[in-house]
């Protein structure tokens, strides 16, 4: 039993290793979108922060419908931190949003709190 659970773990690890690179990240990103991850998106203009997202499960790229090809935006899900203190406030609710490769610089982490 002992080898055969050594010899399966080793054939996982050797196979993933035969991944892609493009392969390894949506595999990442599956296990982010199973697991969740506790997000923070801010929005900058120039060195100012305007606009922060907290709780942010994932942020997805846009795809065609038809053509399956990525689209210049990104989106997702999370809480409007309106007086960016970092904390869901009374008020503050999860909404959509989304924003273009081309937009304002943003950063998007995890939180670590």
């Amino acid at each position: 039993m002992k080898w055969t659970t050594l010899f399966l773990a080793f054939a996982l690890l050797m196979g993933l290793g035969a991944c892609t690179q493009e392969t390894q990240n949506k595999i990442g990103r599956e296990i982010n979108n199973w697991t969740g991850v506790n997000g923070v998106l801010e929005v900058y203009a120039g060195d100012k922060l305007v606009r922060r997202f907290i709780r942010v499960d994932k942020l997805t790229t846009a795809s065609g419908t038809g053509s399956n090809a990525e689209r210049p935006y990104r989106f997702g899900y999370g809480v409007l931190d309106a007086n960016l203190n970092g904390v869901v406030d009374a008020g503050e609710k999860k909404v959509y949003f989304e924003f273009s490769d081309y937009s304002t610089p943003y950063v998007f982490f995890e939180n670590p709190a």
